[in-house]
């Protein structure tokens, strides 16, 4: 029961909903047959034609103004990886950290987060320095259920190249931009080893990029973060991310962005199309956030709608409940016929 009521607290943000179905953003990724070289200028023929995403926008969406330097990106498949190219407005390039697995966020960084088969478990992050530092590591599950982080796991084959556009580390002059560009294979993405499978066409994958930035100020010539006087500390980092997540905390998975694969050469005419489950697994997390408000309030997960404030809102779907002490199961049927989505207390969502 103690350990029931713990996790209820740890994702009791779940209930209060973050950014809304329509306005996470998408992607379609192209495929490329050349031979991208991982060194940060983006200028192969291919690079040139695909398009880029909108620009970055704060976390939290409409709540905060629009971030003060502009980000974006595009991205590219072949056989063998994920191409991700990263270009940021910059007039302070920063970075100290040098050794591999430094916790990258302390400082201004780029982030990668993946999530292939969308359940919310085993998910990859990413984070780059403009010296080029890498912490890697895979998600058991979100924090919010007690996930563990592996920072054991290594993205193998991974390559980049990154250009910087004014001097690191240089107070006195204004710099104007930094780029990454990375190959990730799909090798490093798969559970499943030596079998692992280059995405189909049209096949959609959960994704989202994060830009940490900390306000500067300098002290003997040298950057520093910038203290408030009111606390004496550091002001908080600023979150600028492709799709926003509503809330100040990227590991909530379902909030992310779209990626769709497009099996066409880069120039091709496909465009995103919405999964039309979409709906019915939104369902299924917001009764996933229900349970997590009665358990804390009741101290036991509800067996029915009707015990769920709020749950007559979810008639439609006609969800079915399998409950214990300690867990849950909730499943909507598909729109494919003999399917059905299933959501489990630790929130993983699937479909069988």
């Amino acid at each position: 029961m103690k350990y029931s009521l713990l996790l209820a607290f740890c994702f009791i943000i779940s209930a209060s909903y973050g950014q809304a179905l329509e306005d996470r953003q998408h992607y379609v990724a192209f495929r490329t047959d050349v031979d991208l070289e991982m060194d940060g200028f983006l200028d192969e023929a291919d690079w040139e034609k695909a398009e880029w995403s909108n620009l970055f926008v704060d976390i939290e969406g409409d709540k905060k103004p629009a971030p003060l330097q502009d980000t974006r990106l595009k991205m590219l498949w072949d056989d063998e990886n994920l191409y991700i190219g990263v270009w940021m407005e910059e007039s302070d390039l920063w970075a100290t950290y040098t050794e591999r697995e430094s916790v990258i966020f302390h400082e201004n960084d780029i982030e990668v987060f993946i999530d292939p088969d969308g359940d919310t478990h085993n998910y990859y992050e990413l984070e780059i320095n403009a010296l080029g530092t890498e912490w890697d590591l895979m998600l058991t599950k979100p924090y919010r259920n007690l996930g563990s982080p592996i920072n054991g796991w290594n993205i193998n084959g991974f390559e980049k190249g990154i250009q910087l556009f004014g001097t690191l580390n240089d107070p006195s002059d204004r710099d104007s931009c930094w780029t990454v560009e990375m190959a990730i294979p799909w090798k490093a993405l798969s559970q499943s080893g030596p079998s692992f499978a280059i995405p189909k066409d049209g096949q959609q994958w959960r994704i989202n990029f994060s830009r940490v930035q900390w306000q500067l100020a300098v002290e003997d010539g040298k950057y520093i973060k910038k203290i408030n006087p009111a606390t004496g500390k550091s002001f908080p980092e600023y979150n600028w991310v492709w799709s926003a997540q509503g809330h100040i905390n990227m590991h909530l998975p379902e909030y992310w962005g779209y990626l769709q694969f497009a099996d066409q050469p880069v120039g091709g005419n496909q465009e995103y199309t919405p999964d039309p489950d979409s709906p019915i697994q939104e369902a299924l997390r917001e009764l996933y956030g229900l349970q997590a408000e009665y358990l804390a309030a009741k101290g036991h997960y509800a067996t029915s709608l009707k015990e769920l404030p709020g749950g007559s809102k979810y008639k439609k779907w006609n969800p079915s409940f399998e409950v214990s002490q300690t867990r849950f199961k909730m499943a909507i049927d598909s729109s494919q016929p003999d399917k059905k989505w299933y959501i489990t207390e630790d929130s993983r969502i699937w479909r069988k």
